[in-house]
C-alpha cells in the first residue's frame, strides 16, 4: 500500500487508497510459526499472510456483443505476462489470444481491460496509483484488433479513461479536468479549463466516491458525438487536515476536503458537449435544484440522457429523462420513503426503450418493468424476501435473470422469469451463494457457486435448458488443503431476541466438550444493509477465527436489526437512532449465548472494524455487565466526524437529530469502563479520521480509566502495508489471548 507524499495540492487534493469496510474482510497472518491441530495437517499463519489458502477465480469475465463468447484476465507467471483469452461457451476450445502483453516492449503486465462498444479497440491500464478507495491514477493504453498496434493514450498518469461506443476517441480526466482524444487523427481537445484544489470535471469528490460508489463522472452518447459530464464545485466544502510523518526532518500537513455531517457538500452541475459543434449545454432541472445527482448515464438512444437525483435527506428520488436535441427534460419515476431510499445500478434499458428497476416500496427489493413514458408496466418479483441482482433479459424469450434470498436471507439463489410476470423457474437453488456472469443476450452464463464448505467453482450452462456444457474451475486443491487442518465449520441458526429472529453462526473448538467452559468471543459489523452470516466461502478472517476456536474459544457472529436482506422495515429499523437498538441486539445476544452451559458468561469479548469498531466500543461501555473485553478497530467515536452522505443517510443533520447523534456516542459513556479495552487506528486514515480515537482516548484519560490503544503511523483505513498487517494481528491474537 502506497504512502501519503507531498504533492502540489494546487492539481489534486487526494490521500492515499484505503479499503473502508472492505478493510476487514482480508485478514492476513497474526505472528510467524506453525502449529499442530490435533494431529492433523500444520497450519502456518504467516503463510496464511501470504495469500497461501487463497481461492483462485476467474478474472475479469467479459462477455462478447456476439452473445457466443466471452473473454478472461489470464496471468502467465512462468513468462510474467498478462494476456487476453476468448473462448466460445459451445465449443470450448483452447481459445483465442486477442492480447498478449509478452509481445510489446511497451509494458510486462497490465491490471485490467475493457472493451469498446463496437469491440474493435481495448483499453489496457498498467502501473496503478491509488487514490482513495475506487479512485486511481495509471498509465492507459489502446490496443487495436484490427492493426494489432498499441498506443498509449497519454504520457501523463490518468483518471476514468473511457472509449467512444465505436471506438474513435477516448475521454479521461487528467489534473480535474475533461480531455478527448480523436485516435484516428491524434488530435488532444481539453474540454473544461477550471480543474483546481476546489474545482472537479468528469471525476467525483471523496464523499461521492466513498458513498455512492462511483469516480467516473462522465459518459458517451450511443453515436460517440456527446459527451455528458458532472462538474463539482467544492469551495464551501471544509477542508480537513492531518499530519502526515513519513521519513523527511519535518512532518507535513495534509488536507482534501471531506463534508462532515451538517456541513456543506459540493454544488453539483450536469453538462453535456456536442463533439461535432463545440455546443456545450448546462441541463436544468424544473423548479429545483439537485442536492445529490448519484447516477448518470446514456441510453440506447444517442437523445437520452438518464440522470437520477435525490434530496439531502436521501429520502426522495427522481429518475429523469433528459433529450439531448430538443433539451426536454421528462421525469420517469420518483421514490419516496420515510426513511431513505437505497440507490442501486439496476436499472436496465430494454430494446423497446421500456426499463426495469428495483425498489424496496412494497417492504421488500423488487423488480418493475416500466415503459418509455415512465409508466408502471407490471410488479415481476413478489413475496417476504428480496432480490439482490438484476442480471440480463434474453430479447427472444423476454425472459429475465436475476439472484435473491428467496431460499432465506443467508442464501442466495439464481432464478429467471418472463417479463410478463410469467414462467418463473430455478436455475439455481441449492443452499449456498449462487452467482452469474451470462452471455450478452442470456443464452448462456458461467455460474459460480461456494458455500461454508466450498471454495469458489464455476461451470458453464446453457440456459434455455439450464443444462451443464462444462466445468470451468472447482478449486478442489484448496478444499483438500483446508480440510486437512482440522478446523470446525460455522454452524448457522437463529436467535430470538427483541422479538426478531436475527441470524447467527458460531464456530466450537474441534475438539469441543460440551460439559467444559470456553471464553465467547464475538464478531460483528452491523452497518445499516451489511450481512455477515451468510452461507459462502469464507475469507483469511474467517480462517484466523477458525484458528482461534481451536486454541479453546467460540467465536459467534450474529446480525441484528439495521443489517441487509430481511426487509425494508428490519433494515430501517435503526434510522434517526444509529448504534442503538445495533447495541442492544449485540448485547442481548451475548446474554442468550452466555445461558448455554459451554460459555463462561464471564468471559465474553466483541471486536470490530470501523461501524463494527463503533459497535464493539458502545457494547463494553453499556454492556459492561455482559462484555470484559473489547478491540475497536478504526473506529466511529460520534457520527458527528463522519461525512455527510453516510451518516445523514440514516441519521439525517446533527442539527436535527442532536439527540440521535450524541446519546448513541460512546464518549459519553468513557466513565463505564469495565472490562479490558483495546482501540487502534491508522493516524493518516482519511475515512474514519484518527479524530475519532484520539477523543475517544481523551474521554477515557478524564475518566480515570485504563485502557490499552495502539496508533499506526500514517496508515489509513485499511492499516496494511509492509509489516503492519501481521503487527497489528499480532497484538490483536496477544490482547484476546491475555484478557479472554
Amino acid at each position: 500500500m502506497k504512502q501519503f507524499k507531498k504533492i502540489d495540492q494546487s492539481l489534486f487534493l487526494v490521500s492515499p487508497n484505503f479499503s473502508f469496510i472492505w478493510g476487514v474482510c482480508v485478514f492476513f497472518t497474526l505472528f510467524t510459526g506453525t502449529f499442530s491441530l490435533n494431529a492433523q495437517q500444520p497450519f502456518s499463519l504467516d503463510s496464511l499472510w501470504q495469500g497461501a489458502y487463497e481461492a483462485k477465480r476467474l478474472e475479469s469475465i467479459r462477455p462478447m456483443k456476439d452473445g457466443t463468447s466471452y473473454t478472461v484476465l489470464e496471468e502467465a507467471t512462468s513468462e510474467r505476462a498478462t494476456k487476453i483469452v476468448r473462448y466460445e461457451y459451445v465449443k470450448q476450445s483452447k481459445g483465442e489470444l486477442l492480447f498478449d502483453s509478452s509481445a510489446f516492449s511497451e509494458f510486462q503486465t497490465f491490471t485490467s481491460y475493457s472493451f469498446s462498444k463496437e469491440e474493435n479497440k481495448i483499453l489496457i491500464e498498467t502501473d496503478p496509483i491509488p487514490v482513495y478507495r475506487r479512485s486511481k491514477v495509471a498509465k492507459y493504453w489502446i490496443y487495436d484488433l484490427i492493426t494489432k498496434s498499441v498506443e498509449k493514450i497519454s504520457d501523463n498518469p490518468i483518471q476514468e479513461p473511457l472509449l467512444s461506443p465505436d471506438g474513435s476517441k477516448v475521454a479521461y480526466v487528467f489534473q480535474r479536468n475533461l480531455f478527448v482524444k480523436d485516435l484516428i487523427t491524434q488530435k488532444t481537445t481539453q474540454l473544461t479549463y477550471d480543474g483546481n484544489y476546489k474545482t472537479l470535471n468528469g471525476i467525483t469528490d471523496w464523499v461521492y466516491e466513498e458513498e455512492f460508489g462511483f469516480v467516473r463522472a462522465f459518459d458517451w452518447s450511443a453515436d460517440s458525438n456527446q459527451l455528458v459530464f458532472m462538474r463539482f464545485d467544492e469551495s464551501n466544502v471544509p477542508i480537513f487536515s492531518m499530519d502526515i510523518y513519513g521519513s523527511d526532518l519535518y512532518q507535513f500537513p495534509y488536507m482534501f476536503r471531506y463534508p462532515k455531517a451538517g456541513e456543506e457538500n459540493s454544488k453539483i452541475e450536469i453538462y453535456v458537449v456536442d463533439l461535432v459543434n463545440g455546443d456545450k449545454n448546462l441541463i436544468v432541472f424544473p423548479g429545483e435544484h439537485p442536492y445529490y445527482i448519484p447516477r448518470i448515464k446514456f441510453g440506447l438512444l444517442s437523445n437520452q440522457l438518464l440522470i437520477q437525483t435525490i434530496n439531502r435527506h436521501q429520502n426522495h428520488l427522481k429518475l429523469w429523462q433528459w433529450n439531448t436535441q430538443s433539451k426536454e427534460i421528462q421525469l420517469l419515476l420518483e421514490e419516496k420513503d420515510k426513511a431513505y431510499v437505497s440507490i442501486h445500478d439496476n436499472l436496465k434499458i430494454l430494446e423497446d426503450q421500456s426499463f426495469l428497476w428495483t425498489s424496496e416500496r412494497d417492504g421488500y427489493n423488487h423488480i418493475y418493468h416500466y415503459n418509455a413514458q415512465g409508466n408502471l408496466i407490471r410488479q415481476l418479483t413478489r413475496g417476504k424476501w428480496e432480490v439482490t441482482s438484476v442480471f440480463v433479459v434474453n430479447p427472444k424469450t423476454k425472459e429475465l435473470y436475476y439472484q435473491s434470498v428467496e431460499q432465506g436471507s443467508t442464501e442466495r439463489q439464481l432464478y429467471a422469469i418472463k417479463l410478463s410476470g410469467k414462467g418463473k423457474r430455478v436455475l439455481q437453488n441449492s443452499k449456498g451463494t449462487h452467482g452469474a456472469n451470462f452471455s450478452a443476450d442470456g443464452s448462456y452464463y458461467i455460474h459460480s457457486f461456494s458455500d461454508e464448505q466450498t471454495p469458489p467453482k464455476y461451470a458453464l450452462y446453457e440456459t434455455k435448458k439450464n443444462s451443464l456444457i462444462k466445468p470451468l474451475l472447482d478449486n478442489s486443491e484448496l478444499k483438500n488443503k483446508i480440510s486437512s487442518l482440522g478446523f470446525s465449520n460455522r454452524e448457522f441458526s437463529t436467535l430470538q431476541i427483541h422479538g426478531e429472529e436475527l441470524n447467527m453462526w458460531m464456530i466450537k473448538p474441534s475438539d469441543f466438550d460440551p460439559n467444559k467452559k470456553y471464553p465467547l468471543l464475538m464478531f460483528q459489523y452491523s452497518g445499516p444493509g451489511s450481512q455477515q452470516v451468510s452461507n459462502r466461502w469464507g475469507n483469511e478472517q474467517l480462517l484466523w477465527h477458525k484458528w482461534f476456536a481451536n486454541k479453546g474459544f467460540i467465536i459467534a457472529c450474529v446480525d441484528g436489526r439495521g443489517t441487509g436482506f430481511k426487509g425494508a422495515e428490519f433494515k430501517k429499523a435503526t434510522y434517526m437512532n444509529l448504534v442503538k437498538y445495533e447495541t442492544l441486539d449485540q448485547i442481548a445476544a451475548a446474554k442468550s449465548l452466555s445461558q448455554l452451559p459451554y460459555i463462561d458468561s464471564a468471559r465474553i469479548g466483541i471486536w470490530g472494524w470501523s461501524f463494527g469498531g463503533h459497535m464493539a466500543t458502545q457494547c463494553l461501555l453499556t454492556g459492561n455487565e455482559t462484555f470484559s473485553m473489547a478491540i475497536a478497530v478504526a473506529p466511529v467515536t460520534n457520527w458527528r466526524f463522519y461525512d455527510t452522505i453516510y451518516t445523514e443517510r440514516f441519521l439525517r443533520t446533527p442539527q436535527e437529530n442532536p439527540t440521535g447523534y450524541d446519546l448513541n456516542s460512546p464518549l459519553n459513556f468513557a466513565d463505564q469502563l469495565k472490562g479490558k479495552f483495546l482501540i487502534i487506528h491508522g493516524s493518516g486514515d482519511d475515512n474514519v479520521h484518527v479524530q475519532n480515537t484520539m477523543r475517544m482516548v481523551e474521554a477515557l484519560i478524564q475518566a480515570d480509566k485504563q485502557f490499552e490503544w495502539m496508533i499506526y503511523p500514517d496508515k489509513n483505513h485499511g492499516i496494511a502495508g509492509g509489516n503492519t498487517r501481521k503487527h497489528l494481528f499480532t497484538k490483536m491474537t496477544k490482547f484476546i489471548i491475555d484478557n479472554l
